[in-house]
């Protein structure tokens, strides 16, 4: 790793939503956390200049550029943050990883499975060299999910039985909604299963230690032509009844899944874009033969636990707060009872990256891990399409020898 003075010096390519969610991470994390290196945020990338430059400002980046080659080329850049739609991904991550960057890439990996081998491939490549690659699934950050993780590893659940995630969202229920890029297949990938199916998925995994090995899915899309955003190029589009321009939805909607785990769960799936009024409703329930625990991300501070072990009289679902200091991340924050949010998930996901950039250490997930979800949301989609039971591919089989 080359620091300046002891800095880690960022450059994030992106800087809408999850742009923003990173700065604030990156902005608080050195301070929070005693770490082997502090960070610099030293240059914010985007292709609307005006736009770029008022975030750059907003967000507390120390200058702007609109070419992100300009940055992952600059020698003032340690790491680069890839915040971009995923068809972007690919070849951003490849080029900074080359130049000798360190790389942090939000999920999904990629918009194919071609794309995330050739990412991981070079991944693995450039770690010979030092140069570290983790990709963004912050869910697995969040305190109660880490603790979740732990009674599971600590045999609290005893064998693993059933394994049931949903993520519900319903922000384009309304057909009126405009054609965004996360609806189109190209910029995207995939619908409702890359966007939100992708977390579910990488943290049933990481939470139960098991991977899935099959899967049998639907999809769906209910809304199949939407009006286009003002100012909208290079869409193929029809006019409505009422003399509108629309294009075609070209990624599903919803999709529902069953699946197989290689240490025996079965489990079940559900993530869409239309469940009526669920906002961000991410929840995972893990039963075992020993007990079951739940995490409910609208109740971002608990667990729910039941130890089958207890005396028959006072068996129950109990509520755990997890805000102790002894509880995953939470030592550096306030005191019992004081809970922390959303925004923590990030901070504590730098935390983890700086340490292992700064140390020499593997970070988690690596491209490799995000390569096998990929994997899973690509037997998905067959499945899907051939309406047939489909294994996952093995990730030792996508990666050079």
């Amino acid at each position: 790793m080359s620091t300046h003075d002891s800095f880690l010096r960022v450059g994030m390519v992106g800087y809408a939503f999850m742009g923003a969610a990173h700065s604030q991470a990156w902005r608080t994390v050195h301070r929070v956390y005693d770490l082997p290196a502090r960070v610099r945020m030293a240059l914010i990338c985007g292709r609307d200049e005006p736009k770029v430059a008022d975030a750059a400002d907003r967000l507390g980046w120390d200058g702007h550029t609109t070419d992100w080659r300009r940055l992952v080329e600059s020698d003032d850049i340690d790491v680069v943050d890839i915040c971009t739609p995923g068809d972007s991904h690919c070849e951003i991550a490849i080029a900074a990883l080359a130049a000798g960057k360190h790389v942090l890439c939000e999920k999904p990996l990629a918009n194919t499975v071609e794309e995330a081998r050739r990412m991981a491939a070079a991944a693995a490549t450039a770690r010979a060299s030092g140069v570290r690659a983790m990709c963004g699934f912050n869910y697995r950050r969040v305190p109660a999910v880490a603790l979740m993780r732990r009674l599971v590893a600590d045999g609290r659940l005893g064998e693993i039985r059933h394994v049931r995630a949903v993520y519900l969202q319903d922000w384009i229920v309304d057909p009126q909604f405009p054609l965004v890029w996360r609806m189109q297949k190209d910029r995207a990938g995939s619908g409702a299963l890359g966007d939100i199916g992708a977390h579910i998925i990488d943290l049933t995994q990481y939470v139960t230690g098991q991977l899935i090995t099959g899967v049998s899915a639907v999809t769906e899309t209910f809304v199949k032509q939407r009006p286009l955003p003002a100012g909208s190029s290079g869409l193929a589009a029809q006019a409505d009844g009422d003399g509108r321009a629309t294009g075609p939805v070209t990624v599903d909607d919803a999709a529902v899944f069953l699946a197989r785990l290689d240490g025996g769960a079965l489990a079940t799936y559900e993530a869409t874009r239309f469940a009526t009024g669920r906002k961000n409703a991410l929840r995972v329930e893990i039963n075992g033969s020993l007990g079951s625990v739940a995490f409910d991300l609208e109740r971002l501070n608990e667990l729910e636990f039941y130890d089958a072990s207890r005396p028959g009289p006072e068996q129950g679902f109990s509520r755990i707060l997890v805000t102790e200091p002894e509880h995953p991340y939470l030592s550096a924050w306030w005191p019992p009872g004081h809970i922390i949010g959303y925004e923590h998930s990030f901070t504590h996901q730098m935390r983890d990256f700086v340490e292992a950039v700064a140390t020499g250490a593997d970070p988690a997930p690596s491209f490799t891990d995000a390569l096998q979800v990929q994997l899973v949301l690509d037997a998905v989609s067959r499945s899907a399409e051939r309406a047939a039971w489909t294994e996952v591919a093995p990730v030792l089989a996508e990666l050079p020898a």
